[in-house]
């Protein structure tokens, strides 16, 4: 082969190597394909360079093309970038760029988030939002902090272990009040007749208790006093009417629950409850919702006492409201009672009487508490 040949040979490889050169760069950095251009501010990039890549979904899918730095010093870094046209339907107004690294020490790349479906699609040149980059020289200062803090407290246990075992020392060697109870029998005498006197002052204190108790159980034999003291521990008829209102609110209820007494109390004359799980409907639905006011309305049956009924149906109302307040999250200021007494509700029951949980909305008037002194 002539000399002319290989000269020809050497510059047409030199030539085809440079083409494939130039064909692979301007793929990876998009020189060859569509792209659209979208732009993010950062207070600080943490060593990203231009050319670094953007990835979406950890997918190489762009190229960082140029890092303005701010024309003020209250501005931020902006970055643009160009990214193929087959991501615009992925990259969302809301979706947000991050700066990350790869590995600990590897280089800097810009991460995209997907953008939720209902958003509106990127135009070329808008701004997406961004989050602040997490920079290894401020890890290294708090976690520095930290070892010095932990050093201090080191320190201290250092010294509270010292001042122990010199306390420690001081009661073996019989000083100070522990220290001669420890080592003086005499002392240990004398304490130990002061707190027989104080067993005696106890045992007193206990008779006059438990005579306390016997005539409190007398009195849990008068029916007004009767529901709520078994097991419950009411002790004052004014505990019934803390969070008891006058009348219902006049605006129309939200939604209403109704119960028959007999399924949720054990006996008739009681407000002792025996069914509570039944209420859970109702208590969730106050845990669930947005509400005004909601009221727990008891009426008794239609025969008895009219006074004893009246304290029963307050006790029961109470009874019901303690469960939902205990058991479901939400504002028990919003739940009043309201009892009744004899006969005064529409709904059917079975002789024993019936309870309702009415909820009414954000915008009922709240009526005023009732008193001993406020009739039904």
């Amino acid at each position: 082969m002539s000399r002319a040949a290989r000269l020809g040979a050497f510059i047409i490889a030199t030539l085809a190597i440079l083409a494939a050169g130039v064909f692979i760069i301007g793929s990876k950095q998009y020189l060859f394909s569509p792209t659209y251009r979208l732009k993010a501010q950062f207070a600080t990039v943490v060593g990203l360079d231009a050319g670094a890549e953007v990835r979406i979904g950890g997918v190489h899918t762009g190229t960082v093309r140029e890092i303005d730095l701010p024309t003020k010093p209250t501005d931020k870094i902006t970055v643009l970038m160009d990214l193929q046209r087959s991501t615009h339907s992925i990259v969302k107004q809301d979706s947000v760029a991050s700066i990350e690294t790869e590995g600990l020490l590897g280089n800097e790349y810009v991460a995209i988030s997907f953008g939720s479906e209902q958003a509106k699609n990127v135009k070329d040149g808008d701004t997406i939002g961004s989050e602040a980059p997490l920079v290894i020289a401020d890890l290294m200062k708090k976690a520095d902090g930290i070892l010095v803090t932990s050093q201090e407290a080191l320190n201290n246990v250092t010294v509270v272990t010292a001042n122990l075992s010199s306390i420690s020392t001081k009661i073996n060697q019989g000083q100070g009040t522990i220290g001669a109870l420890v080592n003086d029998k005499k002392v240990y005498t004398q304490l130990d007749e002061t707190t027989a006197g104080l067993r005696d002052t106890v045992n007193h204190a206990q008779a006059g208790v438990t005579a306390f108790q016997e005539n409190m159980e007398a009195m849990k034999q008068n029916f007004l006093v009767r529901g709520f003291f078994k097991k419950r521990g009411y002790e004052s008829s004014s505990d019934l009417e803390k969070n008891e209102i006058a009348k219902l609110p006049d605006s129309a209820p939200l939604k209403s629950f109704a119960f028959d007494s007999k399924k949720l109390f054990d006996k008739a004359d009681t407000a002792k409850p025996k069914n509570e799980k039944s209420l859970r409907a109702a208590g969730q639905f106050l845990a669930d919702t947005e509400f005004g006011v909601a009221v727990v309305v008891v009426s008794a049956g239609m025969t008895g006492d009219e006074q004893k009924d009246l304290v029963l149906t307050q006790a029961r109302a109470m009874v019901v409201r303690d469960y939902l307040v205990n058991n479901f999250s939400f504002d028990d200021s919003q739940l009043k009672t309201l009892g009744r007494g004899k006969g005064k509700s529409d709904t059917p029951d079975s002789g024993w009487g019936t309870v309702e949980i009415i909820v009414y909305p954000a915008e009922a008037e709240v009526p005023a508490q009732t008193s001993a002194a406020n009739p039904k």
